[in-house]
């Protein structure tokens, strides 16, 4: 089976993989195709944006799996403008972040909230297979277990596509995420435990294997 991840992250990229691994699949990206068109990204919820991107895509490639996340900071209302959810890497709407730009940016937002805040990812994801669409989308209480800190000291370490990590702590450890190569501290880790297993099983039903 040959499946498209339509994503320009390498992160996300390697995480399906991961997901999906030992599956006879091929996986292609964006990149091996040429495909440099993206949809405009106008959902209100992380699965939406993941079903507007899997729709897209799947106009270049007849198996696509597409995903999006937001990123929340417990104990703020989820409408306060401080808020970053879908708009992570465009904070106000206005201008996309870089990498460095973003480990900035959310480097002063914490420090203006005491320096430490615990947070958590939101995750939807869609599969476009053949003209169908299905689609997952985890809650605060599944992702509950890889809630984490986000602190305003930012490590030297980075990691591509997920510069984040470097300002993100395991609560169990308080060490940041690109600080350990041992363990699975990095951004992906917003799939762990009983939800990675549901995720699967979604990937693996909405794909047909």
């Amino acid at each position: 089976m040959e499946v498209l991840i339509g994503t320009t992250n390498p992160s996300k990229v390697e995480r399906f993989k991961a997901l999906l691994s030992g599956c006879d699949i091929t996986f292609y990206t964006l990149q091996d195709l040429q495909i440099d068109q993206e949809p405009e990204e106008i959902g209100n919820t992380p699965e939406e944006n993941a079903i507007l991107k899997a729709k897209f895509y799947g106009a270049y490639f007849d198996r696509v799996i597409c995903n999006d996340a937001g990123l929340y900071f417990d104990g703020l209302p989820l409408d306060d403008p401080r808020q970053p959810g879908l708009h992570v890497r465009t904070p106000g709407g206005v201008h996309r972040l870089n990498d460095e730009e973003m480990i900035a940016h959310y480097a002063d937002l914490v420090h203006a909230l005491g320096g430490k805040v615990l947070a958590y990812y939101l995750d939807g994801i869609a599969v476009y297979n053949r003209g169908k669409v299905e689609s997952f989308m985890g809650s605060s209480e599944d992702v509950k277990d890889s809630a984490f800190y986000m602190v305003d000291c930012p490590s030297p370490k980075r990691q591509p596509g997920w510069p984040l990590d470097s300002l993100s702590l395991d609560c169990r450890t308080m060490r940041y995420f690109v600080d350990d190569e041992d363990e699975d501290l990095s951004g992906d880790s917003i799939i762990v435990g009983e939800y990675r297993r549901r995720v699967v099983a979604f990937l693996k039903k909405a794909l047909a294997l």
